[in-house]
């Protein structure tokens, strides 16, 4: 009996405090129980319930599986993109390579026309061979070697400074 004693001077506190959580007699004569006023409490349970979501698993898992996902395929990507853009400069380069080829075979197909010529070529003959043809006296003239620029500093400082100032005395003198 003194568990009941408990139990409804609990019922009384409640009733003094708002009446929360107390049953009381609607009017057709049935016990309502009105809704009770409690505390939300965090339990692991109801978390794991509400965060997991596809296939059981946590958001953190959902994005670390997505974020291995998306580096795979970069990772595919990158590796067709990088054989796409080897190629690309491979085959510029040839075609490069091709044109430099068209431009050389025209130069040596205008040769070959220029040289299809008895004249031309007995004047090439001439020229880089030196042939002369039956009767003709051949004269060939040397020229002096000009000297190089490299070869006139060298003489320039062979001699020494007072040789140098005396011939342009000399040389500057009236005669």
């Amino acid at each position: 009996m003194a568990g009941e004693a408990r139990v409804r001077e609990r019922a009384a506190a409640r009733a003094d405090r708002g009446g929360a959580g107390q049953a009381r007699p609607a009017p057709g004569g049935r016990r309502v129980r009105e809704p009770r006023l409690t505390r939300t409490r965090s339990r692991a349970g109801t978390v794991v319930a509400r965060t997991s979501g596809l296939l059981g698993l946590s958001s953190t898992r959902r994005a670390a599986i997505l974020a291995i996902v998306v580096c795979a395929l970069a990772l595919t990507v990158a590796v067709a993109l990088r054989n796409y853009v080897a190629q690309r400069q491979e085959l510029a380069a040839v075609q490069q390579q091709q044109r430099a080829l068209a431009a050389e075979v025209a130069q040596l197909q205008e040769q070959k026309a220029r040289l299809s010529n008895p004249d031309e070529v007995a004047a090439e003959a001439r020229s880089r061979l030196g042939y002369v043809r039956p009767g003709e006296v051949p004269y060939v003239v040397q020229l002096p070697d000009t000297p190089s620029p490299a070869d006139v500093e060298a003489a320039r400082k062979a001699t020494p400074w007072y040789r140098t100032l005396w011939s342009d005395v000399t040389e500057g003198a009236p005669r």
